[in-house]
């Protein structure tokens, strides 16, 4: 996305042998302008549409934006009602999901965030490796073997940042990324399958899991921070009309609730860069048979749980 990851990431597709690459003119060479978006963070709403155009008129198989300095990858799709691009959450599970599905003997650690989905934390359990869950940005993923160096294997944070070979290059990184998804892409090809065939496969497994970042803006950072405070002295006794245990950490509040089938999950922390508040909610339901149904619940829940937290 005018950046300076566009031919590196083409050659190291070729040389693992994906030839047939299309790339966004517009936006493949450097720009420190940034002509074509308002902001360059493939994140943004409007910033991959001319990506996911090309990719609908070439009938690619997955397309990939890469932010301006290539440590960032975000994943468009090709899906029933056209092209959308996952949230970097869902990245993580289908990574996630691929890295631990490769047989390696020994102890092995996936991490993610607090403010991550959960999601990977029930991927992990069934193929008996460790979930490691840390403080928000790569410097602590980094290091979630500490205690056990050498048996990361997979890093993620919501926010489209992937760590896929911890043992090459120990941060988040686009191009290795890049790599992986498209070698996930063409073995699901192969299996007559697609990327939302995999989603549905993993929703029915460990529940459907609905994320949404909702942000809180406010005047400054002095009202950020008054907000936390108040948070952290009366904070909600219910979440989406379940009881609301609170946990208190050094770098956000943790709101959680729900049953056996149903569980939600708020987490609070101020901007580092912003006067805001940012609110990461998660909605797990169970998939008992119909996945459609747990999906609408899923779906009603998390808009619950939107309009609870625009009102803290």
């Amino acid at each position: 996305m005018h950046g300076v990851g566009g031919a590196v990431a083409v050659e190291t597709l070729r040389r693992a042998g994906f030839a047939d690459v299309h790339t966004v003119a517009s936006q493949f060479a450097p720009d420190p302008d940034f002509p074509t978006v308002a902001f360059p963070n493939p994140e943004e709403p409007g910033a991959t549409d001319a990506l996911l155009a090309l990719a609908a008129s070439v009938g690619a198989d997955v397309a990939i934006a890469l932010d301006p300095d290539a440590d960032r990858c975000a994943v468009g799709i090709p899906a029933a009602t056209g092209w959308r691009m996952l949230s970097g959450d869902e990245t993580g599970w289908l990574l996630g999901d691929y890295i631990l599905s490769q047989p390696q003997d020994g102890t092995r650690i996936v991490a993610s965030t607090v403010v991550s989905s959960r999601m990977l934390a029930a991927i992990a359990a069934d193929y008996g490796a460790v979930h490691v869950e840390t403080l928000t940005g790569f410097k602590w993923l980094a290091r979630a073997d500490a205690e056990r160096p050498g048996t990361l294997v997979y890093a993620y944070e919501e926010a489209i940042g992937h760590c896929v070979d911890p043992a090459a290059v120990r941060d988040k990184d686009g191009i290795s990324a890049t790599v992986l998804v498209c070698d996930l892409v063409t073995v699901l090809k192969r299996q007559d399958r697609s990327v939302p065939d995999k989603l549905d496969e993993l929703a029915r497994r460990y529940g459907v899991h609905e994320v949404a970042a909702v942000p809180r803006r406010v005047a400054d950072a002095g009202e950020a921070q008054a907000l936390m405070t108040r948070l952290r002295d009366t904070p909600p006794d219910r979440l989406a009309g379940f009881p609301a245990t609170v946990t208190d950490i050094t770098d956000a509040l943790i709101c959680t609730g729900g049953d056996g089938d149903t569980s939600v999950r708020v987490v609070v922390r101020p901007s580092g860069t912003e006067p805001k508040l940012k609110c990461y909610l998660e909605v797990r339901c169970a998939v008992a048979v119909d996945l459609a149904a747990a999906r609408q619940r899923a779906g009603q829940l998390r808009a619950v749980l939107v309009a609870a937290v625009g009102s803290w």
